[in-house]
């Protein structure tokens, strides 16, 4: 699945996405809350940064936009400062706001947030205060709006609809933006408000709400990922829907059809900082996948990487592509192994790649894995961010040391190696020398051991014409495979337990023949 979700990523494009709904600016006031206020039982914070951020549909089209589609925006604002800072913000993006149109009734919608940092701890969020108007917006407004949809869909290659409940998602301007979206033949997406009634988004193609909105919407308590599938099924049949992704938080999500399949999609454990944006983050990432060619399958597990790793962050935090490939990059470990070959570890290597990481190699033989090899493989490991080590095959160890070499199989040295934390990928090679799997990874950097000079290091020359360079990393000494080999033979062996033991000299050989064994 994890190579799946790779190319898709790889494949998504530029879609022409258009966003209809509340936009919203969040304010951030940060600063160093350092003492509880002589005025009142309360924390002083003292301010020494203003951000603004846009927040609701206008999030969802930055998130969209910083994912690399196009997108067109359908909203209103006040006539008022924030307004302005909404719009340059989305001038800065390139989003097309040509149909966010002026609401002289209220103001921009403005969450102000302060956030304060203590004791070098992680900043956290003290107090949120909220500027709105929540009533729809005038007739003449929802009619302008109304007019300008059949525009602005046909231009898209799907349509996202983020309800926030300030207005502008009226059940009137929902089912024209959802019969419009039909006869243009245009899937429609929504992230729905916490209500009982979800008739205003029946005929949406499939919506994203989360535990409590579903449970809500349905008039039942959500308390397991299996009840969340029969809400779900409940839902679909309701509004008519192709599908619903219900979020679940740690339990990932919970996907139902028109069809009747259902399945639940797991997530990993995440460090929590900040839930806000999750929610925008999945409806954009759907929106993206589905406007990308994916199924709805594919749209949830991705849905739930980013929503995952917008919550490591601290308030609406946009993500980029490279970001979504570097997390799944890094944690298919577990599904396939580190052990790569021919074509796969090509593929790997170059999706790595472009997600903009560095590629570090080394290899060896590491017959018998010691204290030396560990700490070579960690210092090579931090020159860049994923270490590939080459691994001479058995015929290759022989050829290079001898008929009694490897003492262990190269199966065994490459499980261990890739049991090691600092080991990304391992790859087995049969020649000689790794010259041809260097030419053919293209590495960033190449490492060896010290005991060699530059002049000695096979493949420097390729990777320094590729602007690579080489790291001779120090030996720790006393420490090498034949040292411990010999140490271990200079010892009394024996050949069963109760047998005459044998001499240290014989026991030399015999070690290296893997006919005894050492204590």
């Amino acid at each position: 699945m994890a190579f799946d979700l790779i190319r898709r990523v790889q494949s998504l494009g530029t879609p022409r996405m258009l966003v209809v709904g509340d936009l919203i600016l969040d304010r951030y006031i940060w600063g160093d809350a350092e003492r509880i206020s002589q005025e009142a039982p309360v924390p002083l914070l003292r301010a020494d940064t203003r951000e603004h951020r846009l927040g609701g549909a206008s999030s969802v089209a930055t998130m969209l936009a910083a994912l690399g589609a196009k997108v067109r925006l359908v909203g209103g604002v006040g006539r008022d400062p924030e307004a302005g800072h909404v719009r340059m913000l989305l001038d800065d993006l390139a989003i097309d706001h040509r149909d966010v149109v002026a609401l002289p009734d209220r103001p921009t919608t403005l969450k102000e947030r302060y956030i304060g940092r203590a004791q070098d701890r992680h900043p956290q969020q003290m107090i949120r205060v909220d500027y709105e108007t929540r009533d729809p917006i005038p007739s003449e407004i929802e009619a302008e709006l109304i007019r300008r949809l059949p525009g602005a869909v046909a231009g898209s290659d799907l349509v996202l609809i983020s309800d926030y409940d300030k207005g502008v998602c009226t059940p009137t301007l929902l089912r024209a933006l959802i019969r419009t979206c039909r006869e243009q033949g245009v899937r429609v997406v929504a992230d729905p408000i916490r209500s009982k009634d979800y008739s205003r988004y029946e005929g949406v193609h499939c919506m994203t709400p989360n535990r409590l909105e579903a449970g809500l919407a349905s008039g039942t308590l959500i308390r397991t990922p299996e009840e969340a599938l029969e809400v779900g099924g409940t839902l679909v049949r309701d509004l008519k829907m192709d599908a619903i992704l219900v979020t679940l938080d740690r339990d990932g999500m919970a996907l139902v059809r028109a069809d009747g399949r259902s399945e639940l999609v797991p997530t990993r454990p995440r460090q929590v900082y900040d839930i806000t944006g999750a929610g925008d983050m999945v409806l954009s990432i759907v929106g993206l996948c589905l406007a990308g060619g994916a199924d709805y399958d594919e749209a949830a597990a991705l849905g739930n990487v980013a929503g995952g790793l917008e919550v490591e962050k601290i308030g609406v935090a946009l993500l980029s592509r490279q970001e979504i490939l570097r997390d799944l990059i890094e944690h298919r470990g577990s599904e396939t192994g580190k052990r790569l070959e021919g074509e796969a570890l090509l593929a790997e290597v170059g999706r790595r790649r472009d997600a903009g990481q560095k590629i570090v190699f080394t290899n060896g033989c590491f017959d018998i894995l010691h204290v030396g090899h560990a700490r070579l493989l960690r210092q090579a490991a931090e020159h860049g961010d994923v270490l590939v080590v080459g691994l001479n095959s058995d015929d290759s160890v022989r050829r290079l040391k001898g008929p009694t070499r490897p003492l262990n199989s190269e199966a065994a040295r490459a499980e261990l190696l890739a049991a090691l934390e600092s080991v990304d990928i391992v790859t087995v090679f049969d020649d000689d020398t790794p010259l041809a799997l260097i030419e053919a990874i293209r590495p960033d950097v190449l490492v060896k051991g010290g005991d060699y000079s530059p002049e000695e290091v096979v493949g420097r020359a390729e990777v320094e014409a590729g602007g690579g360079k080489l790291v001779l990393i120090p030996l720790v000494e006393g420490h090498s495979t034949t040292n411990l080999v010999r140490r271990a033979a200079e010892r009394t062996v024996t050949l069963h337990a109760g047998e005459p033991a044998v001499p240290a000299p014989k026991a030399v050989g015999a070690i290296e023949r893997g006919v005894v064994e050492s204590p």
